[in-house]
């Protein structure tokens, strides 16, 4: 990236709905950072930003949702994070684009963070930064925040009309980012009538759960989930919040529903610690997720998707080690075969060791069978394929990123690690450092990301031929050292459903 910089009095100004914003150019990309999308009111609906004079600056990234727990740094080789000032005044969005020019009709690519539906933001990881995979792709590059947790999805409605849809407030605030960008984004370059929605981990889920989101309809074209889907359960039933807000007023000496609105959320979260172990004892505190209503109809699975949704191509897909991010076993370079066998027997047992490492190396002949133990299963990323698939109009693409990493005698692909080859920014994570191979599985991945949020399509960039997925041809894009389109793993992840947990993936 050439290294100038520029940001005058009257350069760059774009004109938005509400008023005129101030960003900078840097290295040829246009930033517009911390820009407020909508205004929201304690555990009510968001609403537009209202009209302001003159012109705002937009150079910094806005606060960040408050968290319920502290944070607590770990892993930082693994996934380097940063940590962002927070406030409840926290729905804006940062941008990236090289292009104001309202004729360029750029893809639009908006990305929603993980952290499930409480922690995380649009700054989190240093990977999340849009700068150069606007520049590799010529795209239009979105990030957003919203509400969290308590704040985004507690489900007080059964305390009256006002707060009907306060369970799925932090995804309305979604909801009125992307329509934000349908009103706005043309004078950042982008084209409103070509928006992709991407997102990893709980981000993956928002683009899951905004599929079957009426309000959604319209405002986004395009779907990619990075290991945010599984497969098939029995519905959740629905699990009132009312005793958390009881036990919450209890505990702040109030007696109206009303005062939990007011409250300063630094009191607020100290009664929440102080009465949720008690909750959790009794089996009435869960996840926080978005709360099935006439609002957000429910998970695919349980409803069927919208018919409008079953046009919306996606990509979906997950990594070859979710939650591997303990230390591989010592040694596993130099041990014997023997000495493998016994570490995976033990953890699937004496009969099944030998299938699973014969199915493994079918598979994954170079790489570390020891590396079964991180193994994710991934059968259930597959089955919602299949299911989209057969319920669907448009094309559904599956992928495993398989790469294994120059840390600890070689990781595989753990819970986050592709983000920084999605978003091109390997440059920006050291442990993704490998010659000769990161630059071209980075241009791979983020090729294919940015092929199907123009097309439709994630075929080309110097890929292998990617068939759509279906359930008579389950086809996965390996994304590794050489990727590959195939279905090799199928075997392997049918033995080891059988004598491993059935996790999310």
């Amino acid at each position: 990236m050439e290294k100038t910089f520029v940001c005058t009095e009257d350069f760059p100004i774009v004109q938005t709905r509400a008023g005129l914003l101030r960003g900078y150019q840097a290295g040829g990309i246009f930033y517009f950072l911390g820009v407020e999308y909508a205004k929201a009111k304690r555990f009510h609906m968001p609403t537009p930003v209202p009209a302001w004079e003159g012109v705002k600056d937009a150079h910094f990234a806005g606060p960040v949702c408050p968290l319920l727990d502290e944070e607590n740094p770990w892993g930082d080789v693994l996934i380097p994070h940063r940590f962002w000032p927070k406030s409840e005044d926290c729905l804006s969005l940062n941008l990236w684009t090289r292009s104001l020019d309202r004729a360029a009709k750029k893809p639009v690519m908006v990305w929603f963070h993980g952290g499930g539906y409480s922690t995380g933001s649009a700054v989190e990881m240093v990977a999340y930064d849009g700068d150069r995979l606007s520049e590799f792709g010529d795209v239009v590059v979105v990030t957003v925040n919203h509400r969290l947790n308590i704040l985004g999805y507690f489900d007080l409605s059964e305390y009256g009309e006002e707060y009907a849809n306060s369970g799925n407030a932090g995804q309305a605030d979604l909801v009125e980012a992307l329509r934000w960008v349908r009103d706005n984004i043309e004078g950042f370059g982008g084209d409103p009538g070509n928006v992709t929605i991407f997102g990893q981990s709980g981000g993956g889920g928002k683009v899951n759960a905004l599929l079957n989101t009426p309000a959604a309809e319209g405002l986004f074209h395009k779907g990619i989930l990075m290991s945010g889907v599984g497969g098939r359960r029995p519905p959740m039933p629905k699990q009132s919040q009312k005793p958390l807000a009881e036990a919450l007023l209890k505990e702040l000496g109030e007696t109206e529903i009303t005062a939990l609105e007011t409250v300063p959320f630094e009191k607020l979260r100290a009664a929440y610690r102080a009465v949720s172990p008690a909750l959790e004892q009794q089996g009435v505190m869960g996840w926080w997720a978005p709360t099935p209503n006439d609002w957000y109809l429910g998970d695919p699975y349980d409803t069927g998707f919208l018919d409008w949704a079953k046009d919306i191509p996606v990509m979906v897909g997950s990594v070859i080690a979710e939650w591997g991010f303990g230390p591989a076993p010592a040694g596993k370079n130099t041990m014997k075969e023997a000495e493998k066998r016994a570490l995976i027997a033990a953890q699937f047992g004496e009969d099944s060791a030998d299938a699973l490492i014969a199915a493994f190396r079918a598979a994954f002949p170079e790489k570390n069978e020891v590396d079964l133990l991180a193994l994710s299963n991934r059968l259930g990323t597959m089955e919602y394929c299949a299911y989209h698939a057969e319920h669907c109009r448009a094309g559904v693409w599956n992928y495993l990123f398989a790469l294994t990493f120059p840390y600890d005698g070689g990781k595989p692909a753990w819970h986050c690690s592709d983000i920084p080859f999605a978003f091109h920014n390997t440059d920006r994570v050291p442990v993704c450092w490998l010659p000769g191979v990161t630059e071209k599985l980075e241009a791979e991945v983020a090729g294919a990301y940015v092929a199907f949020a123009r097309h439709g399509d994630p075929n080309g960039a110097g890929l292998p031929s990617w068939p759509a997925f279906t359930a008579e041809t389950p086809v996965t894009m390996f994304w590794d050292r050489e990727s590959e389109a195939s279905g090799k793993d199928l075997p392997l992840q049918k033995l080891h459903e059988k004598v491993a947990p059935k996790g999310p993936f």
